[in-house]
């Protein structure tokens, strides 16, 4: 299952990197005489109320709802995992500091906070990564401290204290190695969410902004004919579909494959 997800998410990446080789059309080219056609040889999924090739849409919207999504991700993973490192690590009025700062940032709902921060920071997708990692931080501090807590304490740590050994070499050497399987499945488990996240600010228009090709901006341009070209929803909403299961599934995989190792 984990090779599977593994290679339809890459598959998924080489299309969107390979775009204008892939892609058979223009993805912005409007033909207004061409809207709503059938597939086709020369529009394999047909066209939108644009006329726009829509199979050349969804190649091209793989950049923006993946690369943005790992963008996220990367951010957070490094706020999170250093603030957890640190607290987990120190502890004391360190640990104190950076805890309650997670409960209070914990203590909203996502989505209210992120649509909040968005509203404060303005439209556009640099401030949908902002407000993403700016909520999402906390989570990763939360359950990375939680990891370094418990490999503090293992035997090798312990002695390298012993032996002098400096804390930066224990953190590099010893604890960071010991909590990067874990933050990789916490990261490929949370991908489906961020995906779903950048989607779903697209499709209220506070993410990617129109004519520029998006999942979720496709899905908002495709809600206004849903009644009469309903197929218009079919291959942004099936596509969001199947790379969250993906990186769901994925991260089970691992979960499940890390758990066993740890036995």
């Amino acid at each position: 299952m984990a090779v599977a997800c593994l290679g339809i998410i890459g598959a998924t990446l080489l299309l969107g990197i390979f775009a204008p080789l892939v892609a058979p059309n223009d993805p912005l080219e409007a033909n207004i005489m061409a809207k709503f056609r059938g597939m086709s040889w020369d529009y394999p999924l047909g066209t939108d109320q644009q006329g726009r090739c829509v199979l050349s849409r969804l190649i091209y919207g793989v950049r923006p709802t993946i690369l943005l999504s790992l963008l996220t991700m990367g951010g957070t993973i490094a706020l999170g995992g250093f603030l957890g490192v640190v607290s987990g690590y120190f502890r004391g009025a360190v640990d104190e500091i950076i805890m309650r700062a997670c409960d209070v940032m914990l203590s909203f709902p996502s989505q209210v906070m992120i649509l909040a921060v968005v509203g404060m920071l303005g439209v556009g997708i640099e401030n949908v990564i902002i407000a993403n990692i700016l909520i999402k931080w906390a989570w990763y501090a939360r359950m990375i401290r939680g990891s370094v807590l418990q490999h503090s304490e293992k035997g090798f740590v312990i002695f390298s204290r012993t032996t002098g050994a400096g804390t930066g070499f224990i953190l590099w050497r010893h604890i960071v190695p010991s909590v990067l399987p874990e933050i990789i499945v916490l990261a490929s488990l949370d991908a489906g969410w961020v995906i779903i996240n950048i989607s779903t600010l697209s499709f209220l228009g506070l993410g990617v902004q129109a004519p520029a090709p998006e999942w979720g901006a496709m899905l908002n341009e495709a809600r206004h004919v849903m009644v009469s070209y309903p197929q218009q929803m079919l291959a942004p909403g099936l596509a969001v579909l199947t790379l969250v299961a993906c990186f769901n599934l994925l991260g089970d995989s691992l979960r499940g494959a890390l758990e066993v190792r740890g036995r």
